[in-house]
């Protein structure tokens, strides 16, 4: 039996054993004056938390350090979205446990938003990997401040009281989005270098915004071992094309990107999808905005 299968129905086989559990979370939250949101990952999190501020409690499902395409949901954290208010989640096959978890929630006051459901999506040249779509679009800060809007109207929705405050931090936020996207037209245009080699094929929206291209070790899962094939198509592509870089990534591991590089003469950095940050990057502060920041840095430095 498929392993997502099997967990998954471990975890709606326990979840009846823990409502009474969402019961008692939902009166923390009644308590707190506050309504309960819980994400499905880092950058929904963050996207959230910017809105909401401290007129909410925030639940994040995945935990920090964690990447998200392979995490599937404890019974506990099924028992929580019984106890929340407001579920927001990216959709586009983002969160493949999904659709399974929904059909047994019995939440019916739950407000669950799809950010991702109003923006035009780029489609997987992969059929093989089960995505029709590439589920990464808030990597292009356009359609991260649709997801914003998104999550306002939810809030909104969920806590109309607090309306005049969620607005606020729409538009402030906002605002730094449209910010964000003009630092990248600037950098990024006048750069000849196009070519980009990452080790996660997660970055197809922000390329398409800013005219670069990208070639990736792995797919939009970051799941797979890439075959000898492929790493050797991806070296020629490196040598031919003069790449000084090769991207990899904080969450997954960078064995496969440093023998590419080692066998071109490249160097490796990071280039992060903020699919999930570290506890030692959450303490330090970083978001969005600074870790999109530290990119375009990254895409700069090594397309000069």
């Amino acid at each position: 039996m498929d392993r997502k299968v099997c967990l998954i129905g471990k975890i709606l086989f326990s979840f009846f054993l823990l409502v009474s559990g969402a019961c008692s979370a939902k009166s923390v939250s009644g308590k707190s004056g506050k309504i309960l949101v819980y994400t499905s990952f880092y950058v929904m999190a963050d996207l959230a938390q910017k809105i909401g501020g401290d007129k909410i409690d925030l639940f994040n499902l995945v935990p920090a350090g964690t990447e998200p395409h392979e995490w599937e949901p404890s019974p506990r954290d099924i028992a929580g979205l019984e106890a929340a208010d407001v579920f927001i989640y990216n959709g586009v096959g983002m969160e493949g446990w999904l659709d399974k978890v929904m059909a047994v929630l019995r939440n019916k006051r739950l407000i669950a938003v799809e950010t991702a459901k109003n923006i035009k999506l780029l489609e997987n040249q992969d059929k093989d990997e089960g995505l029709k779509y590439d589920p990464h679009v808030w990597l292009f800060p356009m359609n991260a401040k649709i997801q914003l809007r998104e999550i306002k109207d939810a809030l909104v929705k969920a806590d109309p009281v607090n309306k005049a405050f969620y607005e606020t931090n729409y538009i402030k936020n906002a605002q730094k989005l449209d910010d964000l996207d003009e630092e990248f037209k600037e950098a990024l245009s006048s750069l000849t270098k196009k070519d980009i080699v990452v080790a996660h094929q997660a970055f197809g929206y922000l390329c398409e915004a800013y005219g670069l291209r990208q070639v990736a070790i792995e797919g939009l899962a970051a799941d797979s071992e890439p075959t000898p094939a492929r790493m050797a198509k991806i070296a020629k592509f490196a040598k031919e094309n003069r790449v000084k870089v090769i991207f990899f990534e904080d969450l997954i591991s960078p064995k496969v990107a440093k023998a590419i590089a080692r066998e071109t003469g490249a160097k490796t950095e990071a280039l992060n999808p903020l699919e999930g940050l570290t506890d030692e990057d959450i303490k330090a502060g970083k978001d969005y905005i600074s870790v999109m920041k530290g990119n375009l840095a990254a895409l700069k430095k090594a397309l000069e």
